[in-house]
């Protein structure tokens, strides 16, 4: 009976091992941007992506300490966000990513997944963040946003429009979830998983605080120190807002 326990364990665990790979492999249909979309994330490799400096830093840099600080940058990314089966997978231990291209208004779809207690964000135009953790357990999540869930616009002021979402549409930590996220002007709206989470918000200029926002600006997938899994990023550029 002992020998019967430890074999249907083991064979337990291996299913298990098997079944998250899969997880984590993308589908025939991932990574195809429908009509009107661009892929940000080819699937393949980090074309169109680098490794992220902060937006505020990097206002203030000649173009010669740009240029170091990208390159250190990117070494770091390259070493710690790998594409894996089709999945865009970072290992919690290096930097932010960024686009390379500086947007301005878009509509974006972005499919995340995270560990029990993960925490990231979606940079916006160089901003923080449209917000994405296990607001159930991560260590940051106290008081008021204990339980509130991804989506908001965390780093605007306190009791503003947005930064807290309007319900909690996330699922359980390992799935995998998806964001609408839609900019013009200084206004985003978010959908996580089909459900309306921040309406019409304006995102806060974070390192230039009280001033207008940048009028575009690279998206970036934030370093937490946590693993983070990405696919189905795409993005339609919309005309600016007159």
């Amino acid at each position: 009976m002992g020998t019967t326990i430890r074999c249907t364990g083991f064979v337990l665990a291996l299913l298990f091992t098997v079944n998250a790979r899969a997880e984590d492999k993308a589908g025939p249909n991932d990574n195809k941007a429908p009509e009107g979309f661009t892929l940000l994330f080819n699937g393949k490799d980090l074309t169109n992506w680098q490794g992220a400096i902060s937006y505020g830093a990097r206002q203030k840099m000649t173009p010669e300490a740009r240029e170091k600080a990208q390159k250190e940058a990117d070494l770091k990314a390259n070493e710690h966000w790998k594409v894996e089966n089709g999945i865009l997978y970072y290992d919690g231990k290096g930097v932010s990513l960024g686009t390379i291209k500086d947007i301005g208004d878009f509509e974006l779809f972005i499919d995340w997944k995270i560990e029990e207690k993960g925490d990231s964000g979606i940079y916006l135009r160089g901003q923080p963040q449209v917000q994405v953790w296990d607001s159930d357990n991560s260590t940051g999540a106290r008081g008021v946003d204990k339980g509130s869930g991804s989506g908001g616009l965390w780093n605007n002021p306190a009791g503003s429009k947005g930064k807290m979402p309007i319900k909690k549409a996330d699922k359980k930590p390992g799935e995998w979830n998806t964001f609408r996220i839609i900019m013009v002007g200084d206004e985003v709206t978010v959908h996580l998983n089909g459900e309306l989470v921040v309406d019409k918000a304006p995102l806060a200029n974070y390192f230039e605080k009280g001033k207008p926002l940048p009028a575009t600006g690279p998206i970036e997938l934030q370093h937490h120190g946590d693993k983070l899994w990405f696919k189905n990023v795409y993005i339609k550029e919309l005309p600016a807002k007159n």
